[in-house]
């Protein structure tokens, strides 16, 4: 079924057991939703007194001063410390805080108080390196415990961290460092996937070569053997040779936590930062109700931390809820499609969070291969990274909840921290929709002008108020956050998405209003691919398109314009994805390449991309008055 059909307008009722243990009810969502959005300061404070512990109280809940804004001003705190240390004090130091595993099924599990140590010694190496509050540093790791402690001592001693998905080439590498300014990078010197080891030493290598400010390489081995070379040192030794003793820096609540960059409709990626107070709070709260935590769960995130559903999903928010976690290095259908239901079996996990990409992908491989596996242990299951369609939804709910687990489908950004919609298990769910607002979210539809639009009409997807994780800048570039602060008027985030919003008040969010596209949940720049390929010397001029895929949500078309003389062949097709993949990563490698004598273009010269996607999908142009010919 598609968005018109059966599906996405039938409500499936939690079970009766998922109601009697849930943290909180329908009625309780409704009734704390309406105080939330009406009195969000008492509603918000409330929530930092009880939830976490801080080592100075707040002077101000909220100030706002236009587009400006602050949250717990005048507070202390340190993220870690509610990670790490208060759940120790409390008697937790020997539950597991993380299992880790990966293709091979090789088993590592760390406890709280051993990540403890892990991290004081590391955070003290890296003080030793003469890194400080405020330096940046850059993470270029595969998802291991190793990565869990990098980040984790950066925020220990109040250094910015700037994590940069393994996948992404040396050129993107270069750009980030070289943006973030960080004076340490700390990489591993391979990654494992699908059997295979990726060297990331090499693209480090790549990527710092002639960076004149940057001064340490920190480099996980991983037992290689490997020497090192000039400005490496390896992870371990370094830990090994310094103190568990690391006293938490004291934060003021804005101070920054970390740099995330994100693609944008243009052609450099956007340094989205986040603040320690609000950040920790609103990550730390959504863990808890959308998964409805009790301390028994074992908890399974399957995103990768250099994305910012790993930074809130899979590191600060289930942490600071003390809670036991899975973390899986390697492709989800190898050394075959059943690794994964074999892990949530292992380990009985009980919240499973995924992207619609895997879904759809399992459901390619057949209902027959989850059935091998006990999955019984499974009380909520999720979806992140993009909208997940009715049929994938369903196949998800029957073959992987046993038609008994609430399916949280959530919606949100880098930019806004946290889930910012979301459906929770206690509430009805609608395939297809990612549901209602959370807690302290005011959010709707609108016109051009701001205005409601009526149920069921199609407008922009927007949030009227600041909330603690909201951005508060873009690294070097305080313009673009002023636009998402006065795209549609001042003071209303626009969050770049087109959106329905049906009677119930339940929100379907359908795709971008910008030039990003969604491949496997990555968010891919329109214009970086096309910046990529207009610098290779055949190219004159190159426009990129998202299309529907099954599997992977979206594949990238692009249209090229090659240079006066220069030949259309295979070859080139070959090169220019190639270029692709050097600049940016294999992710964003596009499917299909098509040469073309002109693009389409306003009068002003703003090429019309959706024009472009809808000929390439055989659809009606719609208004084309500004287009130039």
């Amino acid at each position: 079924m598609n968005n018109t059909g059966t599906y996405i307008d039938k409500k499936f009722i939690p079970a009766q057991t998922t109601l009697d243990n849930a943290l909180i009810s329908e009625n309780e969502y409704r009734t704390l939703h309406k105080q939330s959005i009406e009195n969000p300061e008492t509603f918000w404070g409330e929530i930092a007194e009880k939830e976490l512990s801080w080592f100075k109280k707040w002077d101000q809940i909220f100030i706002q001063d236009g587009t400006c804004y602050e949250w717990f001003n005048g507070a202390k705190l340190n993220i870690t410390y509610n990670c790490l240390d208060r759940h120790i004090e409390k008697g937790l130091g020997d539950k597991i805080a993380y299992y880790y595993t990966n293709e091979g099924e090789n088993e590592r599990t760390i406890t709280y108080s051993e990540l403890h140590k892990l991290v004081c010694k590391f955070a003290n190496g890296l003080k030793s390196l003469g890194v400080k509050k405020a330096d940046t540093v850059t993470i270029y790791m595969p998802l291991t415990i190793e990565l869990t402690v990098a980040m984790l001592a950066c925020a220990r001693i109040g250094a910015v961290h700037s994590v940069v998905f393994g996948g992404f080439s040396a050129a993107a590498l270069r750009s980030r460092i070289e943006d973030a300014e960080s004076k340490i990078v700390i990489t591993s010197v391979f990654t494992r996937r699908r059997g295979k080891e990726t060297s990331l030493r090499n693209v480090v290598e790549e990527a710092t070569n002639g960076l004149d400010f940057l001064e340490k390489i920190i480099i996980d081995r991983r037992l290689s053997g490997q020497e090192l070379k000039d400005r490496e040192i390896d992870f371990y030794e370094l830990l090994n040779a310094n103190s568990e003793d690391c006293k938490p820096e004291e934060m003021d609540a804005e101070d920054p936590l970390f740099i995330l960059y994100t693609s944008g409709s243009t052609g450099k990626p956007k340094g989205i930062l986040h603040t320690v107070g609000g950040y920790n709070l609103y990550t730390h709260y959504t863990t808890k109700l959308t998964f409805d935590i009790h301390k028994d769960d074992v908890y399974w995130c399957t995103a990768d931390c250099g994305w910012i559903t790993g930074h809130s999903y899979v590191l600060y928010g289930p942490l600071s809820n003390g809670m036991t976690n899975v973390i899986f290095e390697g492709a989800p259908d190898f050394p075959n499609p059943e690794i994964w239901w074999a892990t949530i079996e292992k380990y009985k996990v009980t919240k499973f969070y995924t992207a619609p990409t895997a879904i759809r992908m399992f459901m390619k491989h057949g209902a027959e291969l989850p059935k091998k596996h006990n999955l019984s242990s499974l009380k909520i299951i999720g979806s992140v990274g993009e909208p997940i369609n009715p049929e994938a939804w369903i196949w998800y709910y029957e073959n992987i909840g046993y038609s008994k687990c609430p399916i949280v489908d959530t919606w949100w950004q880098t930019e806004t921290g946290g889930h910012i919609l979301v459906t929770l298990p206690s509430i009805a769910q609608k395939p297809g929709r990612a549901g209602l607002p959370f807690l302290g979210i005011d959010a709707d539809v609108v016109n051009h002008e701001g205005e409601s639009v009526p149920p069921g009409t199609q407008g922009f997807l927007v949030i009227r108020k600041p909330w603690p994780a909201a951005l508060r800048t873009c690294w070097k570039n305080e313009e673009r956050f002023q636009q998402y602060w006065t795209e549609i008027k001042e003071g209303i985030y626009f969050s770049g998405d087109i959106a329905i919003k049906d009677e119930d008040g339940y929100f379907t969010v359908l795709g971008r209003t910008d030039d990003v596209i969604k491949v496997s949940g990555h968010r891919i720049g329109s214009a970086e691919v096309e910046s990529a390929l207009v610098g290779h010397i055949a190219v004159a001029e190159a426009a990129a398109v998202g299309l529907p895929d099954d599997v992977k949500g979206e594949n990238i078309k692009v249209f090229v314009i090659l240079k006066s003389g220069i030949q259309a062949t295979a070859e080139l097709k070959t090169d220019l994805k190639n270029v692709v993949r050097q600049n940016i990563g294999g992710f964003a490698e596009p499917d299909e390449i098509e040469f073309v004598e002109k693009l389409p273009k306003t009068r002003s010269g703003k090429i019309m991309r959706r024009v472009l996607r809808a000929t390439a999908l055989g659809q009606e142009l719609g208004d084309i008055s500004t287009l130039e010919e």
